[in-house]
């Protein structure tokens, strides 16, 4: 269950340079309700997932909706270019002016300040009564960058630096695993990867090169030569590196509400690479979502989960402040859904293949980043979560629930655009912890889908538990805190733990 965030979030520093021409044409995605009740999460190791085939006929869009909505699409003279049923959403594509008046709003052309130029509506859309209880969102009519890759390059050199390999042996990766039958999902809001940069860091490494494909989402493309490759490459390295014999699918979309849905709910329903881990490292502060967008993400990762995928995301790089400067706590979304499996940070200091310490990542003083984590004032607390004591005066879905290695001062050993890199950031922290599950469900034989309930039972027995450190408002200590949840993980104790698990059910 979550509560709504505002209505509009429209960045009160964009600057309006005159409407939209009246004849261009836009394509908006229309979220459908779902039919029945909502489905359940296949929560490991007690309730199974539907099949991708059969989940539709459940928990797809009803019939008569469908052709409600586009009885409203003729009469408003939009044009149907696809309709997902099992997915809940439907393209419309028309004229400005058409679009303007069927959703009741007014475009604009806009520009960020640092230069970026978009087209925006000042309030959400509004859909007719008619259309309204039929439909969760409509989005795309607002194509302002929704956010960021959570990765941090260190501005001084790294104290000490690592492979992805070497953070596994420290982690302790379950031996005999490489994630062999897995698919690996992730999900990138621009940038790109050249093929040669892979095949020359894998062999660094000496390790084959995993196989990699691209889905183009919303006309996303992998396109390399922008900062946002350092997200890509990091991402790939990192899971490839660790579930080497996993295929790992990027679902390359636009950065906007609709790019980044539709890369969500078509990795999760995607019947040809059959992702069982998704990854995700872009984000934003909770309260930067309208609240039809927030609502249209929650459904999507509600569909993943029910179809067996556990969803990974970074919690944020920016402390307990996540970038906001109204001087308050605020945790970073998709993260802090409570279908979302969501890493903190860690600075790691090791000897050999021994962890000396392991701290929360603060590089606040230096400007170098901190780990994000609080406690949600979207999401209420979910069940799982009744065990643990929340910050006081605090009542939410608390972030995050495990921690890793994402201090640029200790960061990944990485290639970039044809350089040799280190970068840091709880980026590197969700492709790590997909490479564990990856591994964690080819050894035990079934997807663990939502892994909540089970880790929060297994609680401090699989983790290094980091008790020393602060990310701003909240202190680590002893047990799961709003820094680095649970720890760091020690991979083998957590397989054995599920497998205990998975005996008693």
């Amino acid at each position: 269950m979550s509560a709504s965030p505002t209505s509009s979030t429209f960045p009160q520093t964009a600057r309006y340079l005159g409407p939209h021409g009246t004849d261009d044409t836009m394509e908006v995605t229309v979220v459908l309700r779902r039919r029945g009740t909502p489905p359940e999460p296949a929560q490991w190791p007690t309730r199974h997932a539907p099949s991708r085939t059969s989940f539709g006929e459940r928990f797809g869009a009803d019939p008569a909706d469908v052709e409600h909505l586009r009885g409203f699409a003729r009469d408003h003279g939009l044009q149907e270019t696809d309709c997902q049923m099992h997915r809940r959403s439907m393209r419309l594509r028309g004229s400005i002016s058409a679009l303007q008046k069927a959703f009741g709003v007014e475009l604009g052309r806009y520009e960020t300040p640092d230069g970026r130029q978009f087209t925006g509506c000042q309030h959400a859309p509004q859909p007719s009564q008619a259309l309204g209880p039929h439909v969760i969102a409509v989005l795309g009519l607002d194509q302002r960058p929704v956010a960021k890759p959570h990765f941090r390059r260190a501005k001084q050199p790294a104290s000490q630096s690592f492979t992805p390999l070497q953070v596994g042996q420290l982690y302790q990766y379950p031996d005999g695993t490489d994630g062999s039958g897995q698919t690996i999902a992730l999900i990138e809001l621009g940038g790109g990867y050249q093929s040669d940069d892979l095949s020359t860091y894998f062999s660094s490494l000496q390790l084959t090169t995993p196989t990699v494909v691209d889905v183009a989402v919303s006309g996303g493309s992998n396109q390399p030569g922008g900062d946002a490759d350092a997200e890509v490459l990091l991402d790939i390295e990192v899971a490839g590196a660790l579930a080497n014999s996993a295929k790992i699918a990027v679902y390359f979309a636009p950065n906007t509400d609709q790019g980044f849905y539709e890369a969500i709910s078509q990795a999760a329903h995607d019947t040809t690479n059959q992702p069982s881990v998704m990854s995700i490292s872009w984000g934003g502060p909770e309260n930067n979502w309208s609240t039809q967008s927030f609502d249209a993400m929650q459904s999507a990762l509600e569909d993943a989960v029910a179809l067996g995928v556990t969803v990974i995301a970074a919690a944020g790089d920016d402390g307990s402040s996540d970038g906001v400067t109204d001087n308050q706590p605020h945790v970073d979304f998709p993260a802090s859904s409570q279908y979302v499996l969501a890493c903190g940070g860690t600075r790691l200091q090791a000897s050999g293949t021994t962890i000396k310490s392991e701290t929360v990542w603060n590089e606040t003083a230096s400007n170098n980043g901190a780990t994000g984590g609080g406690v949600s004032a979207q999401v209420a607390k979910p069940d799982w979560q009744s065990g643990i004591t929340l910050p006081a005066g605090t009542n939410g879905r608390g972030v995050p629930d495990v921690a890793g290695d994402a201090d640029p001062a200790s960061g990944y050993a990485v290639r970039v655009d044809g350089q040799d890199t280190v970068i840091g950031g709880t980026s590197a922290v969700a492709p790590l912890w997909a490479a564990l599950i990856a591994r964690c469900n080819q050894s035990l034989g079934s997807p663990l889908g939502d892994v909540h309930a089970a880790i929060y039972q297994i609680g401090t027995a699989a983790f290094h538990d980091i008790t020393s450190g602060n990310n701003g408002d909240f202190k680590a200590s002893k047990g799961w805190d709003a820094c680095t949840g649970w720890g760091s993980p020690n991979g083998t104790k957590l397989l054995t733990a599920l497998q205990g698990l998975q005996k008693q059910a």
